[in-house]
C-alpha cells in the first residue's frame, strides 16, 4: 500500500504545488490588525483543503483573536491517534525594499543549495508549506482508505504572536483533542543529505522596553549636553546587559540553566557544521558569541539575550537636530531547560530598572514568552519518525536541539499529557522571518514522501 501512496504522491506533485501557491498568495499576517480578513481567508482556505483530504469534521473556531481550524479522521477506536499542529499565521514581511520578488507573490527558483528549486514566499517554510505537507499526505493516504492511525489537525493563526488564544481552546476541548501523540513540522534539519529531528527547543522571554526623559522632544543645541537624551540612555543600558565574555550580566539569569555533560557536548558537536560556508551564508567576516562554547552550543544549549529592534528620535529623510523625548527597544532572550520565562522576565525588569540614571524613567512591558522543551528518545512515537526519516532520506536521522522556540510544545504536555515530535524538513538558511523566505522543492515533497512513513511505523509500534 505503501508503494502506491507513493506513486499518488509522485503524480500530483505539481497540483500540491500549485494550491501551496495560492495559500501563500494570501498575507496572512496576525501581528497586523489591516489584515484580518486575510487570516480568516487563509482559515477558510486550511479548512477547504482538510475537506479535500476527506477529513470527517472540518471546523473553524473562533477565538478573541484569529480562528483555530480543526480537522478529525476517525478510522478505527482501537487506533492510536495522531494529531498534528501548525500554524498558517505569518510574520510580517517588512524590510520589503529586501524581497527580490514579492512576498505574496510566490515562484520558484533554483539556488546553489535547492537545485530543484525553492518556493519564494512569505510562510512558504514557516509554517504554511510545512503543515501543508501533513494535509497532502493524510489525503494520499486517504485517496485508498489506507490511513492507518487516526488523525487530527489544529492549525491555529497566531503563533506568530505568542499563541495567546490557543491555551484556551485547549483547555475547553480537551477531550476533542485527546490523542496519543503531537506531531509538528516547524522546524528544520541539519541538511538535505544530513536529516535530523529536533529533540530539544528553547524557551523565550520576550519585552519591550520604554525610557523617557524630558517631556518632549528638544533642539539638541539648545538642551543637547544638559538633559538627558533617552536614545543614549537605552544603547547605553544595553550594552551592559553583555560582558566581554557576552556573558549575561543580569544577576540570576543563569541561576537554573541546565548543565549539559562535557560527554553530551563532545556528542553534539559531531553534528556536520562547516564554519567557513555558515560565515559565508550569512556574508560576515567572523562569528561572536559567548566564550567558551561553539556554535552549535550557541545556538542550542544556551541562553541568549538579543535586541530585535530599536527605535526614537528622528529616522526621516535627511536631519533633524532633535533630543528625543522617548527611545524604545525589543528585547527576546532565549531559554534553556530549568529556565522559567516568568522568573527571567521579572528579573530583567527588575535589573533593567535598577541600572537607568535618575535623569530617565523606565517601563518594562512584558511580551509573549514560553517553556523551553527537551522530549525523549527512547519512545515508539520518537522511533516512529527516526525510522520514517531513515526510510525517506536513506540514512539515519541525527537527534537535534534547536536554537528556536515553539512555546505550545510545553503548553501540549501540561494540558493535553501527551508528548510531542518534532519532524521538520526545513533548512536553517530557509531565512524565515527575513526577506525571501523560501522552501527547498525537495524539502516539501520529502516531507509529504516521509509523513505517510511515520503513520504506518507508528501504528506497527502500537500494537506491539
Amino acid at each position: 500500500m505503501i508503494e502506491k501512496i507513493q506513486s499518488y504522491i509522485e503524480e500530483n506533485k505539481e497540483r500540491f504545488l500549485e494550491e501551496l501557491k495560492e495559500i501563500l498568495r494570501i498575507p496572512s499576517i496576525s501581528a497586523d490588525p489591516a489584515y484580518k480578513e486575510d487570516v480568516q481567508r487563509t482559515a477558510e482556505a486550511v479548512a477547504g483543503h482538510l475537506r479535500k483530504a476527506n477529513m470527517d469534521v472540518v471546523e473553524i473556531h473562533p477565538t478573541k483573536g484569529h480562528p483555530v481550524v480543526y480537522g478529525e479522521k476517525m478510522v478505527g477506536a482501537d487506533l492510536p491517534t495522531v494529531l498534528v499542529y501548525g500554524h498558517y499565521d505569518v510574520q510580517p514581511p517588512d524590510p520589503l525594499e529586501l524581497w527580490e520578488s514579492g512576498p505574496f507573490e510566490p515562484v520558484v527558483k533554483k539556488t546553489d543549495l535547492h537545485p530543484q528549486g525553492a518556493i519564494f514566499a512569505r510562510g512558504s517554510c514557516d509554517d504554511k508549506g510545512q503543515v501543508f505537507m501533513h494535509i497532502k499526505a493524510v489525503e494520499a493516504m486517504m485517496a485508498f482508505d489506507a490511513l492507518p492511525c487516526n488523525v487530527k489537525f489544529m492549525i491555529e493563526g497566531e503563533e506568530e504572536v505568542g499563541s495567546d488564544n490557543l491555551e484556551i481552546f485547549c483547555k475547553e476541548n480537551k477531550d476533542k483533542l485527546k490523542c496519543d501523540v503531537i506531531l509538528v513540522s516547524d522546524t528544520s534539519i541539519i541538511a538535505n543529505d544530513v536529516p535530523s529531528i529536533t529533540v530539544g527547543l528553547r524557551g523565550l522571554s520576550y519585552v519591550e522596553v520604554e525610557v523617557t526623559g524630558p517631556n518632549k522632544d528638544l533642539h539638541s543645541g539648545v538642551y543637547g549636553g544638559a538633559v538627558a537624551n533617552p536614545v543614549n540612555i537605552l544603547c547605553n543600558m544595553i550594552a551592559s546587559l553583555m560582558d566581554e565574555n557576552n556573558h549575561i550580566t543580569i544577576p540570576g539569569f543563569y541561576d537554573d540553566v541546565e548543565v549539559i555533560s562535557d560527554e553530551e557536548r563532545a556528542a553534539m558537536n559531531k553534528a556536520p557544521f562547516d564554519l567557513e560556508a555558515y560565515k559565508k551564508d550569512l556574508d560576515i567576516a567572523d562569528i561572536r558569541g559567548e566564550k567558551g562554547y561553539t556554535t552549535l552550543e550557541r545556538t542550542s544549549i544556551r541562553p541568549t539575550l538579543d535586541v530585535n529592534g530599536i527605535w526614537g528620535g528622528y529616522i526621516g529623510e535627511g536631519a533633524k537636530t532633535v533630543l528625543p523625548a522617548k527611545a524604545f527597544a525589543k528585547i527576546s532572550m532565549r531559554l534553556v531547560p530549568h529556565q522559567d520565562p516568568h522568573k527571567i522576565t521579572n528579573l530583567f525588569a527588575k535589573h533593567f530598572k535598577s541600572i537607568a540614571p535618575k535623569s530617565v524613567r523606565v517601563e518594562v512591558r512584558p511580551h509573549h514568552g514560553g517553556e523551553p522543551v527537551v522530549t525523549p528518545t527512547d519512545t515508539p512515537e520518537y522511533q516512529a519518525a527516526h525510522e520514517a526519516m531513515a526510510t525517506a532520506f536513506g540514512k539515519e536521522p541525527i537527534p537535534q536541539r534547536s536554537g528556536g522556540s515553539i512555546p505550545i510544545v510545553a503548553l501540549f504536555e501540561e494540558v493535553l499529557g501527551v508528548k510531542t515530535v518534532l519532524m521538520g524538513f526545513g533548512l536553517d538558511s530557509d531565512a524565515i522571518h527575513s526577506p525571501n523566505e523560501h522552501y527547498g522543492l525537495f524539502n516539501f515533497y520529502k516531507g509529504i514522501e516521509t509523513i505517510p512513513h511515520y503513520y504506518f511505523n507508528y501504528a506497527k509500534m502500537k500494537e506491539k
